[in-house]
């Protein structure tokens, strides 16, 4: 059910270690690189719910979810082949949202088809298995420049505007196994049916088996509170433009209006019995399990701090830790090929880390044990200013790798069992929401704190991206779990 995994985390990985620095070789400035990453927020925020709420409903030959791990899994392929020989700059960034979208289609499903396929008792251990493969294949994945440098002596530098070999071999590589292995899903594992899924959850109280299944939509709410979001969205891009404020705080003034509008349309579509898609997926926004809301203030500082990394580990690592701004010097593209060895480290950290989660949870809870392991990650990203030695980030990333297990397994298992087994997939969606959402602040932000507040120094990006983690380790006290010792 999971090596599936194995592909999609192999797309990330080799995107997280190396877009920042594809984009730096063809010409990007370091405080222009969020802006640029982009791509994946929006791409999560647009597709998710989307694909989850679809899956929801089909049912094909191929299965439920099955259908959307195939599409996904050619279109991220064919962008892997294509994103290290990007021309010019605005090619990699159109490649990005190609990537970035058709890995979103494939991962989607794979959240809620653990929760499809295993009872209640078993998802802990179901969702630590996926993030086993996660860690396990992000090793590789992170380190294969790394590798074709030291073993195959491909070369690691290129002329100015071109992406070295070592990095063009190791997305091709990439490509080839995201099909493969999530080809080895599709054919191995028979999805249960739509009647096999309500036999296996009849247990579930009529409440939650029944949630959303009839909509009741308190329209003049809805036009209200549509038609406020809208007009405050308008008024936030009008001040950006006039006092010239940073641009990419565009992304959150033109988020704040689209989702208003969607409130006004759905309420439109509701009052003319117009019932489905949009409707649906905006009532059920609207209508989350109260667990839900609560692990979603966790998952956007825990995910805020993630993307800082994310984007500022490259630039941090070269420039404090390694001393090089020059994208085409062998320094700066030692300390790149270093940022791709503590994330393949991390990443392994997180296939270990996976095998105890469900054990200690039981001897704890599952609330508690995250709450340990993100306060844990967030000292380790705060370390990384501290250790002026390269070798010592290692300790950093093993801190960032027991939250990485962490907030891969417990935040999904505790969901899987706050929502009812029919919306599981709009839900898992849904929540992905609180991933992105952080992902465009920090995207809209970071390069505006790094340019002014940080005075172009990326480390501190991660020392703030420590503290927003410390603080959804605290947040994560107040999160209600349904199942306990699961």
């Amino acid at each position: 059910m999971s090596f599936g995994y194995v592909g999609i985390q192999f797309g990330f990985a080799l995107q997280n270690a190396n877009v920042s620095r594809i984009f730096e070789t063809l010409g990007a400035k370091v405080d222009s690189i969020p802006i640029l990453w982009i791509a994946a927020p929006v791409s999560g925020l647009l597709i998710q719910p989307i694909i989850g709420h679809l899956s929801d409903k089909t049912w094909n030959r191929l299965g439920r979810r099955k259908p959307y791990f195939l599409a996904g899994a050619i279109l991220s392929s064919l962008a892997l082949l294509i994103m290290p020989n990007s021309p010019a700059l605005w090619v990699a960034a159109g490649m990005l949202w190609l990537m970035d979208g058709s890995i979103n289609v494939t991962m989607q499903p794979f959240r809620a088809f653990i929760g499809d396929m295993l009872p209640e008792e078993q998802r802990t251990k179901g969702f630590a298995v996926q993030t086993f493969f996660i860690g396990a294949s992000s090793i590789i994945a992170s380190i294969l420049p790394y590798l074709f440098t030291k073993c195959l002596h491909l070369a690691n530098t290129a002329p100015a505007g071109q992406i070295p070999p070592s990095v063009k071999w190791s997305f091709y590589i990439g490509g080839i196994v995201f099909l493969l292995a999530v080809l080895w899903t599709i054919f191995s594992v028979k999805e249960y049916s739509p009647d096999e899924q309500e036999e296996f959850n009849a247990h579930e109280t009529d409440a939650a088996a029944k949630a959303g299944a009839e909509i009741k939509l308190n329209t003049a709410g809805y036009y209200a509170e549509g038609a406020v979001l809208l007009v405050f969205g308008l008024i936030f891009t009008w001040l950006i433009k006039e006092l010239g404020w940073y641009q990419g705080l565009y992304i959150l003034s033109f988020g704040i209006s689209v989702y208003g509008a969607l409130q006004l349309a759905a309420a439109r579509r509701y009052a003319t019995g117009k019932i489905g898609g949009m409707v649906e997926i905006i009532y059920d926004l609207k209508n989350m399990p109260t667990t839900m809301k609560q692990l979603a203030w966790v998952t956007v500082f825990t995910w805020f701090a993630l993307f800082a990394m994310f984007i500022y580990s490259t630039s941090a690592v070269t420039s404090f830790h390694f001393h090089s701004t020059d994208a085409h010097s062998d320094l700066y593209n030692a300390g790149a090929n270093w940022v791709g060895v503590l994330m393949a480290i991390y990443n392994g950290v997180a296939a270990l880390v996976a095998f105890l989660l469900p054990v200690v949870a039981r001897k704890t809870s599952r609330v508690i044990t995250h709450v340990i392991c993100l306060i844990i990650g967030g000292l380790g990203l705060i370390s990384m200013y501290f250790f002026k030695n390269p070798d010592l980030l290692i300790l950093s990333m093993t801190g960032v790798g027991i939250a990485w297990a962490s907030l891969l397994t417990l935040p999904y298992a505790i969901l899987s069992t706050a929502v009812p087994h029919n919306k599981m997939g709009v839900y898992m969606g849904m929540f992905n929401l609180f991933v992105v959402i952080p992902q465009i602040l920090a995207s809209a932000i970071l390069g505006l704190l790094v340019r002014t507040v940080f005075h172009g120094q990326a480390i501190y990006a991660l020392v703030l991206g420590g503290a927003a983690m410390i603080i959804s380790g605290l947040l994560m006290v107040f999160v209600k779990d349904n199942v306990k010792d699961a």
